[in-house]
């Protein structure tokens, strides 16, 4: 997975006389977890530019006075009104322990379903928790939907690798093709028109048989 160099310096004080005055000056207040007591830091806002206004997922080096540290992003907090960065907390990365994080997901081939039945493809997860080794993190997660005919689905096991664990219920669809809105209008407006012309010719019979029989799914 690629990673992000954040540029940070240690705070001395963390009141919040001196996190307004941070802000102030263009920095963002940060606190990196993991191994031992919290770290306090703050980074020129500009500096989070790629890792935070991106869908892609990217690790980080955090670089602490020519120390560097590397991290994942755990939590950001926005305001609520201008959506400016007030905080963020980083989770500091070990060789050999397990970490979670959310992972952009990627489609690719063509559905069946949509080719040739005029369905619609549906992602219902953008992004899968995985949980890995910072080595086996990977950029994207392959959703691969070249089988997927009307109305299969594509479910989480499906995806599952040797590499990471998916932190999510067996049960969870992260794709599906869908019959179009436009193709069932179109079905109704035919079998509307149908049973009218049915009914001007006077074939009592035909009509009868037309309303009674099944609708197509």
């Amino acid at each position: 997975m690629k990673s992000i160099t954040i540029n940070g310096s240690k705070r001395e004080s963390v009141g919040k006389v001196a996190t307004k005055a941070l802000r102030n000056a263009g920095r963002v207040p940060c606190v990196l977890y993991g191994g031992g007591e919290p770290l306090h830091f703050s980074a020129p806002e500009l500096d989070f530019s790629k890792l935070v206004y991106t869908p892609n997922a990217h690790t980080v080096v955090i670089n602490l006075d020519g120390e560097n540290v590397a991290a994942i992003l755990q939590d950001i907090q926005f305001h609520p009104l201008t959506d400016k960065i007030l905080h963020i907390d980083f989770y500091r990365l070990f060789d050999d322990k397990e970490v979670s994080m959310n992972i952009p997901v990627k489609v690719e081939g063509a559905a069946p379903g949509v080719l040739n039945s005029g369905g619609v493809l549906v992602l219902n997860k953008r992004k899968l928790r995985v949980k890995a080794l910072p080595k086996d993190l990977p950029d994207f997660i392959v959703a691969n939907i070249s089988k997927l005919k009307l109305g299969n689905k594509l479910y989480t096991t499906e995806l599952q690798t040797e590499e990471y664990t998916l932190l999510h219920p067996d049960n969870t669809v992260v794709c599906q093709v869908r019959t179009s809105r436009a193709s069932v209008n179109e079905e109704e407006d035919e079998d509307d028109t149908t049973t009218e012309e049915g009914t001007e010719g006077g074939d009592t019979a035909s009509a009868a048989e037309i309303s009674e029989a099944p609708a197509e799914s």
